[in-house]
């Protein structure tokens, strides 16, 4: 906790924005840190609640209380050296995390929760730029290899705990840079690309070999690893999106969200775009089916580029605008949110089902949408249609991609596409085989991510070794 008192004196700040305006000039971050005394005053609100639910809300475990005790007490080395004992990358939690912590947070209960995100990311950045992230190479080598699929948050993370206690760790990328959809998928607005930077070079320098543009079951045989290495990893996400076939799907001007970002995050960084048709929103109608953070991101995206308008479009009912705390408290509520990006100025409508995309030439125009009533059924008479130029479908992911690698090692899949193995030692169906991340849990977050990629961690080390000391 941080001051006895302080949530009975202090008013909850937070970070502020960049006018919209301004930031969509830009790909740059727009959120302005706290200073240091006013995240000190932020700290000071944490109470002394008895059971720290915020610990419930968080997926890593985070020790909220005591950090947050010590950032008050002005120990923020200490404070550092506790958040990284439970998250390896608390920089990019406390960038692009919902923050589950803080509606778990027992002030939430009266709408004023402790600024959780905002102080962890105060910790982590500070802890860069005062040289406190070092590398933590192993004190001694165990002789055991094991391969890494997947350089995101849960590769990351798994390779970085599996190597600092002395295994040979080789993570595989078939992109040209490590990351996952850390890098490709969030826009650099939301996080730029130098922080996932900065953890490749310390991991490389605790000894992780990176082996980028490498595409498993595509540039290497994936059956080859099960001779070549004592355990393998699988953390390739959930990449298979979830399409939209009714008529009009093939005119041009239409496309999956993650194909739109990903080609402007390679702009951003100058990587080379390969031969794929440019997906741009400049002077055009756009319109987002998909009401989640992917949807989010294509809107900031889209008025970045200089689209005309943007419209997204929710096919569930819109949210009540405030929960009823005593219902779901301290679990996440569904209640009405307004992104950074849909502020910058988006249209949203709910209860929207989209029927067909009408075009002419060949190119997407119009779409023609119905209404659904409370029970998601269509109402009568009340389709409308859409100007589109372009058009993006942000409807999440519905499993990881099957061919090349899983068709060749042959695993068992769980009735959702997922690879399947359970969470207490993450094995799948093949031996010295393990499934981390969105690619066994479906699409999830970040933050669950790295959890998984620890305790994946946790249990590899166990089956090699018989015994571990990283925590789950």
């Amino acid at each position: 906790m941080g001051k006895v008192t302080g949530f009975l004196e202090i008013e909850r700040e937070d970070r502020s924005l960049e006018p919209a305006a301004d930031r969509v000039r830009h790909y740059r971050e727009f959120v302005k840190p706290l200073p240091e005394g006013e995240v000190k005053d932020q700290a000071a609100r944490c109470m002394d609640c008895g059971i720290p639910y915020c610990h419930q809300g968080c997926p890593v475990n985070n020790q909220i209380p005591d950090w947050n005790d010590l950032v008050y007490h002005t120990d923020w080395q200490e404070a550092a050296r506790n958040l990284h004992s439970t998250n390896n990358f608390p920089e990019v939690t406390g960038r692009v995390c919902p923050a589950p912590c803080e509606a778990a947070c027992t002030l939430n209960i009266h709408d004023d929760a402790v600024a959780i995100k905002s102080i962890e990311c105060a910790i982590a950045d500070k802890s860069f730029e005062e040289g406190w992230v070092e590398p933590q190479p192993p004190e001694h080598e165990t002789g055991k290899k094991v391969a890494v699929i997947g350089s995101g948050p849960s590769g990351m993370a798994c390779a970085q705990q599996l190597r600092r206690v002395g295994h040979e760790v080789h993570l595989y990328e078939k992109n040209a840079q490590p990351g996952g959809l850390l890098r490709y998928g969030i826009p650099d607005f939301k996080m730029e690309k130098h922080i996932i930077e900065r953890r490749h070079q310390q991991m490389e320098a605790e000894g992780v070999v990176f082996h980028l543009n490498t595409h498993i079951g595509k540039d290497v045989e994936a059956k080859k690893l099960l001779s070549d290495y004592d355990a393998i990893v699988l953390a390739g996400g959930s990449e298979s999106p979830r399409d939209l076939p009714i008529e009009g799907r093939e005119l041009d001007g239409v496309h999956f969200a993650m194909d739109f970002l990903t080609q402007q995050n390679r702009r951003v960084s100058s990587e080379d775009l390969g031969d794929v048709e440019p997906i741009l929103a400049d002077g055009k109608h756009v319109v987002v089916i998909g009401g989640g953070d992917t949807g989010s991101d294509c809107i900031g995206t889209s008025f970045r580029q200089g689209a005309v308008s943007v419209t997204q479009l929710e096919i569930m009912p819109m949210p009540p605008m405030q929960e009823d705390k005593m219902l779901t408290w301290p679990h996440w509520p569904l209640k009405f949110r307004t992104s950074s990006s849909q502020a910058e100025g988006a249209d949203r409508d709910f209860s929207v089902s989209t029927k067909r995309f009408i075009g002419e030439d060949g190119k997407v125009t119009t779409l023609e949408c119905q209404r659904l009533d409370e029970e998601m059924k269509p109402i009568e008479g009340s389709e409308f249609q859409l100007k589109a130029d372009l058009v993006l479908l942000a409807m999440g992911f519905v499993h990881p991609v099957k061919q090349g690698m899983l068709e060749a090692l042959g695993l068992e899949l769980d009735g959702r596409g997922n690879v399947k193995a359970n969470t207490n030692d993450y094995q799948t169906s093949t031996d010295k085989i393990f499934a981390a991340g969105d690619m066994r849990r479906g699409q999830s977050l970040v933050v669950w991510a790295i959890r998984e990629g620890r305790q994946a961690a946790h249990a590899v080390d166990k089956f090699l070794m018989g015994t571990t000391d990283l925590p789950r």
